[in-house]
C-alpha cells in the first residue's frame, strides 16, 4: 500500500514507520525536524495547514498523528485533492467522559467539557477532531478509523515516563515509594500499538469505527516499581534505596508522578472490541518492560 504519514519522526510515528516500510511504501510529511529517510522511506518537509506537492498525490491511506486542535482535519483535507482510500486518526482514551469507576468501551460518550490546563486542552482537541473526521471524511466518501491509545511506553520514548525512574535507578539507585497513591492506569507498549494501525488498513471491519488500545494489565505504581526492579539487571539493584514519599511531597519536592496517582484521576478502557475484530496482540507487560529498560540503559549507561 502507499501510506501518508503525517507526523511520525518522535515515538509512536517514528515506531510504526519503522513496522509500516517492511511492507508498504512511506512517505512522511512533517516538519522535518528528525530525518526519516534513513528508514528507507521519502520525507516531506512542510506545514500539515499549506499545500505541498504532497497533496495531488493519492494515497492508499493517511496515518495522522499530529493533529491536535480543530481544523488540522479538515485543513489538511482541503488541500490534499487526490484520491485518499482511508484515513487513521491517533487519538487518546483520555477523550472520555471523566466518570470514574466506569470502565471505558468505545461507545461511551466523549468528554464535552474544557477541562483545565494543557491536558484539558489537549483532551479537548482530540474529542472535536474525532467529529471533525468522521464528519469531512462523510463527506469526501473516505474511510476512517479512530485508534485511542492508552498511556504508550518503549524505547524511543521522549516523554517524561518510564525512562524518568529508569535513569533515577540507574544514575541515583534510588526509586520513590508512593505511600498514599491508590491510582489505577494501563500501558500499551509502543509496537503493538504500531501493529494495531496496519491491521487496520484496507480493513473494511475497521471502517468508521474507533478502538481503545491497551494491555490486558491493569497497573498501579507499585506494580509498576516492583516490574521495574524484575527487569532491571542485578548490579543495577545494588544498593537500591526505596524513598517513602505521598503523592503531595513528591510533588513538592520535584519528583515525577506521571501516571494516575488518585482513584479519582483512574480511567480504565476495555481493549475486548479491538481483540475481537481485528485480532489485536498485546505483549505482556513484563516483556515489554525488559525491552524497555535494555533500550534506556542502553542510553544511560555508558
Amino acid at each position: 500500500m502507499k501510506l501518508l504519514v503525517i507526523g511520525g519522526s518522535y515515538f509512536y510515528g517514528r515506531v510504526f514507520v519503522m513496522e509500516a516500510v517492511q511492507e508498504h511504501q512511506v512517505t512522511v510529511w512533517n516538519r522535518g525536524t528528525y530525518s526519516m529517510e534513513e528508514f528507507g522511506v521519502r520525507q516531506i518537509k512542510g506545514d500539515r495547514h499549506e499545500r505541498t506537492a504532497v497533496c495531488d498525490e493519492d494515497f492508499d491511506a493517511v496515518i495522522d498523528f499530529c493533529a491536535y486542535a480543530p481544523g488540522d482535519v479538515s485543513k489538511t483535507l482541503e488541500n490534499m485533492t487526490g484520491q485518499i482510500g482511508q484515513y487513521v486518526l491517533i487519538s487518546t482514551v483520555d477523550v472520555y467522559e471523566r466518570e470514574p469507576g466506569v470502565l471505558k468501551r468505545e461507545e461511551t460518550p466523549l468528554e464535552k467539557r474544557i477541562l483545565a490546563g494543557e491536558a484539558g486542552a489537549y483532551i479537548a482537541g482530540k474529542a472535536a477532531l474525532e467529529q471533525e473526521i468522521r464528519e469531512v471524511c462523510e463527506k469526501r466518501e473516505i474511510p476512517c478509523t479512530v485508534l485511542r491509545p492508552a498511556i504508550l511506553y518503549g524505547p524511543y520514548n521522549y516523554a517524561p515516563r518510564e525512562s524518568v525512574y529508569i535513569r533515577m535507578l540507574l544514575a541515583n539507585h534510588a526509586l520513590p515509594r508512593f505511600t498514599d497513591a491508590d491510582g489505577q492506569f494501563q500501558f500499551v507498549y509502543v509496537k503493538d500499538a504500531a501493529q494495531a494501525i496496519l491491521k487496520c488498513l484496507g480493513n473494511a471491519k475497521a471502517y468508521g469505527q474507533a478502538y481503545n488500545l491497551c494491555q490486558d494489565q491493569i497497573l498501579t505504581y507499585d506494580d509498576f516499581f516492583s516490574m521495574l526492579k524484575t527487569v532491571a539487571q542485578p548490579e543495577d539493584l545494588a544498593n537500591l534505596m526505596e524513598v517513602p514519599l505521598t503523592v503531595e511531597e513528591a510533588a513538592s519536592q520535584g519528583v515525577p508522578v506521571p501516571f494516575p496517582a488518585t482513584a479519582a484521576e483512574t480511567h480504565l478502557c476495555d481493549n475486548d472490541k479491538g481483540k475481537r475484530e481485528l485480532g489485536l496482540l498485546y505483549t505482556d507487560f513484563e516483556e515489554g518492560m525488559k525491552r524497555t529498560y535494555r533500550a534506556f540503559r542502553n542510553v544511560f549507561v555508558e
